[in-house]
């Protein structure tokens, strides 16, 4: 039995790709603050399951989270970096405070090394060796949104994290890649629907697209043999405004 965590479970992306790699054979780990969210979700899954509330950007939290893993099922196969949050889009950069920034930081990038250092530590130690990363980079790690820096900053940094996490991971047969996902359909995007800032300054509504695409590629990204790597794949709305000349 193959075994996944996928942080930042409870909802959204997170919650779509659990029950996908649920039903793809997966025993799945979910993550995140919220532990009766993550109940929620394992009541609908298929196979077996195990809910860890974890802070991602606490250390001694995420080790907790490993140890839980380590104890139930002895091994991990996939990690899916997925926790994310990001700083009031009213705000202009400018006037963001060092809290709001740190915040972003540390659950956005903190977060997904120190998963992805835990993930090693077991996946390199066990048998047979090695595993697969996937860390959910966004559309934010290629250009950025107005009043975005904290959030656009950690994906482009996340891109960095990935690269290494690749070839770090090499001598361990562990592979790693992104995901780059624009406008999948959930609470965080609903509001797309009725206009969102655009680089020149107006509010224009912009196409989604269903979760359970988002789900589908992570899924197929995961059930790659471990010789075989996607480094970067971007999932999105076909309409949606990145593709131009801005």
């Amino acid at each position: 039995m193959k075994v996944a965590l996928v942080t930042g479970a409870g909802s959204g992306i997170g919650k779509a790709c659990a029950v996908a790699l649920g039903k793809a054979g997966y025993a799945v780990v979910l993550a995140g603050r919220r532990l009766e969210a993550l109940q929620d979700v394992a009541k609908v899954m298929s196979g077996e399951t195990l809910c860890v509330s974890t802070d991602v950007s606490e250390p001694k939290s995420v080790a907790a989270l490993f140890a839980a893993i380590q104890q139930k099922f002895g091994r991990l196969d996939v990690l899916f970096n997925n926790a994310g949050t990001g700083a009031p889009g009213t705000v202009m950069l400018e006037d963001l405070t060092f809290e709001q920034w740190q915040n972003v930081v540390n659950v956005n990038l903190t977060g997904p090394f120190l998963c992805t250092q835990e993930a090693f530590k077991m996946m390199k130690a066990q048998s047979p060796q090695g595993g697969r990363i996937i860390n959910n980079g966004s559309i934010s790690a290629h250009a950025p949104r107005p009043n975005s820096a904290p959030y656009t900053a950690t994906k482009h940094a996340i891109t960095g994290l990935t690269k290494s996490t690749s070839l770090d991971g090499r001598k361990y047969n562990i592979a790693a890649g992104q995901i780059d996902i624009g406008n999948a359909a959930s609470a965080m995007t609903a509001r797309m629907s009725s206009g969102v800032p655009q680089a020149n300054g107006t509010m224009a509504p912009e196409p989604t697209m269903d979760v359970e695409d988002v789900a589908r590629s992570v899924v197929f990204m995961a059930s790659l043999p471990l010789d075989s790597n996607v480094l970067t794949m971007t999932v999105m709305a076909t309409k949606m405004p990145l593709v131009g000349r801005g």
